[in-house]
């Protein structure tokens, strides 16, 4: 199916479905997707195979200075961010400036539009690095991927590096203390011949298990919205997502819903 990148460093604003009037931010190429995860749902398509040229990121002061050209813009076009967001091609924290960059951020949401918070979208896949964790403990909202409490569907779905090892990221998450949110995507469906279902009563169980654990401040579910690279893949209805929620909810955590 159709998808597609991000061509620009600094993109939108968009409308999200999670965070509001949302400034994006790609600090990976503009013309190829870079993570440590392909997830079979991603709508920037796969990683490539094959690389002919080596992996060029923008600079840390090319961010900035895409930033604050675009977040001048919007002071005088309007509207002005709800949120500056950091998603784009892949893994953002993969970037080796990451903290630097985040430190460029929030000196110049505060100088810019004071009111607008700092989110990261990421996998949790580089948690092993102070730099990372330090840099994420200083944005407003903090947002790590979990999509299963199985390793096994984890593999499946999100298709990590094979020195992933969801233990260790659970550890990694249990030690913000509280200051993280945890998204997790539930589709079902059928990909390499095998059953996709992260909604199984299995797989809630134990997922609802590590949440417990993991304490996070809130919750986000949601399903497929755009076209993905991988065939056979089915929406969780809006309604079963709220199900899903009540239960999470009952346990004392806060829950977003996007279906």
């Amino acid at each position: 199916m159709a998808t597609f990148l991000f061509d620009q460093i600094i993109f939108g604003p968009v409308k999200s479905r999670r965070l509001g009037v949302s400034l994006g931010v790609n600090l990976l190429p503009t013309d190829s997707k870079v993570c440590s995860f392909d997830c079979i749902y991603c709508e920037c398509g796969w990683n490539p195979k094959k690389r002919e040229q080596k992996i060029v990121l923008p600079s840390r002061e090319l961010v900035r200075q895409k930033m604050e050209e675009k977040l001048t813009e919007m002071i005088q076009s309007g509207p002005c961010p709800d949120v500056i967001t950091f998603a784009g091609n892949g893994e953002p924290t993969l970037h080796p400036e990451f903290e630097g960059i985040i430190d460029d951020t929030i000196q110049l949401r505060n100088r810019l539009t004071p009111q607008a918070r700092i989110a990261v979208l990421s996998n949790a896949t580089m948690l092993h690095k102070a730099s990372v964790i330090r840099a994420l403990l200083k944005v407003e909202d903090n947002i790590q991927k979990l999509d299963s409490a199985c390793e096994e569907t984890i593999r499946r779905i999100d298709c990590p590096a094979s020195n992933f090892s969801l233990s260790k990221v659970v550890e990694k998450l249990k030690s913000f203390q509280g200051k993280v949110i945890i998204q997790t995507l539930f589709l079902r469906g059928k990909h390499n011949g095998e059953i996709i279902d992260n909604t199984t009563e299995e797989e809630l169980t134990e997922w609802m298990k590590l949440v417990s654990d993991i304490k996070p401040s809130q919750v986000m579910i949601y399903t497929i919205d755009r076209d993905t690279p991988a065939s056979g893949l089915e929406k969780v209805p809006v309604e079963e997502l709220r199900q899903i929620a009540d239960r999470v909810q009952a346990m004392g955590f806060k829950v977003q819903v996007s279906g």
